[in-house]
């Protein structure tokens, strides 16, 4: 009886999402190694866009947060994208799941419920559309502080990169022709690969230099595309993508170091380091401004109101800010770009114009006191090419 019952138990399905439990306080160092089927457990107070796209991307099934992911201060992004993408947002539950949740241990997710087992660890609230969105509204009365907090940061960041950003001092060099010419720069935002798809025609009438940035990297060469340059942390990126890029630029600290340069080394690809305090897609923006670029088409890359004053921008923020005013009228939007060569017209309307006019001129002949005249040598001509090729076998 007792065996019955355990094995009615062992084939009864519980309820929630169940996934392998990745655990790490730090978000940074989790998001490098989580892939599909994996349950995010961390403690990041206002879980930013970047952080997001990063879980999205990445596949995970659920995400646990032992910290608020909106608390208030901000319209920070993250939250919103999470649950757009159906991924269960656990919030709030205590740091005490970070001891209680082993690394790779199996774990579920119910109704705001934290299983180990059947043995509950946790417990917090479960966001849905409707409670982010009321978060939202509560938390714009934070963003008056925020923009003033963002004009402090702008202004000490162009102390630090005044030279970067007004002379290009630091970029460095790369062999690809950039002058003169257009560059499409791809990142790893919000259906990035579907606003590149929009772009095949684009990409093949004007050949623009091609630049990926971290994930974006991977798109175009799963597009099917060789980018000309990489910008981005090498760990981040494939190695089959690293080695179809012509050039490889590599972001480093003010001090140096860049992160993922090993990995570079041990390929055997040669590559450049980009010192600066900016994130990467700033950088690949300054990079193709410096070397003269005509026209910066961008593809997944967003700097909106909402995004300057995200946290995960909170130390580029003026950055992004400060590299928009720089490339000014040069930076477009992918989408617009886009929407432009949809809106152009087509050979098949071009050809139904010209057939129209044939059809218009051959209708004044016909109603023409001269048109009989055009029709009989019309078909004396054709007569005499036929007369032409029989002679030609007789």
């Amino acid at each position: 009886m007792k065996l019955s019952g355990l094995l009615n138990r062992a084939n009864h399905e519980l309820p929630g999402v169940t996934g392998v439990a990745r655990v790490d306080r730090r978000s940074g160092d989790l998001l490098r190694r989580i892939g599909p089927g994996d349950v995010a457990v961390l403690d990041h107070v206002d879980i930013d866009r970047r952080t997001a796209e990063a879980l999205v991307s990445a596949e995970v099934v659920g995400v646990v947060n032992a910290s608020p992911s909106i608390s208030g201060r901000f319209p920070n992004l993250g939250p919103e994208l999470l649950i757009e993408a159906g991924i269960p947002l656990v919030d709030g539950v205590g740091t005490g799941v970070l001891r209680e949740v082993k690394d790779g241990a199996k774990v579920r997710l119910h109704e705001g419920v934290v299983y180990v087992g059947e043995r509950e660890v946790a417990r917090g609230v479960e966001q849905s559309a409707d409670s982010v969105a009321d978060a939202m509204i509560e938390a714009k009365a934070g963003m008056a502080a925020q923009l003033e907090a963002f004009s402090a940061n702008t202004i000490e960041f162009l102390r630090r990169e005044r030279a970067l950003i007004l002379d290009g001092v630091g970029v460095p060099e790369v062999f690809v022709p950039v002058r003169d010419r257009q560059v499409l720069v791809v990142a790893g935002g919000p259906r990035h690969a579907e606003e590149l798809r929009k772009l095949r025609k684009y990409i093949r009438e004007y050949r623009p230099v091609l630049v990926g940035v971290d994930a974006g990297a991977d798109t175009l060469h799963d597009a099917g595309y060789a980018p000309d340059i990489i910008v981005g942390d090498p760990d981040g990126i494939g190695t089959e993508t690293l080695k179809s890029g012509s050039e490889v630029v590599v972001p480093a600290h003010p001090d140096g170091h860049a992160p993922g340069l090993e990995r570079i080394q041990d390929l055997g690809i040669g590559a450049v380091t980009f010192p600066a305090s900016g994130n990467a897609e700033d950088l690949a923006l300054l990079l193709a401004e410096a070397h003269g670029a005509s026209l910066v088409v961008t593809v997944g890359l967003r700097a909106g109101l909402r995004e300057f004053l995200d946290r995960g921008h909170s130390g580029s923020n003026p950055s992004t800010f400060l590299t928009r005013l720089k490339l000014g009228s040069k930076l477009v939007d992918g989408e617009a770009v886009a929407t432009l060569h949809r809106s152009r017209v087509s050979f098949g309307v071009m050809a139904l114009l010209v057939l129209a006019a044939v059809i218009a001129m051959a209708a004044a002949l016909a109603v023409s006191g001269v048109g009989q005249a055009y029709v009989d040598v019309a078909v004396d001509a054709f007569r005499s090419a036929v007369d032409w090729f029989r002679g030609l076998f007789s």
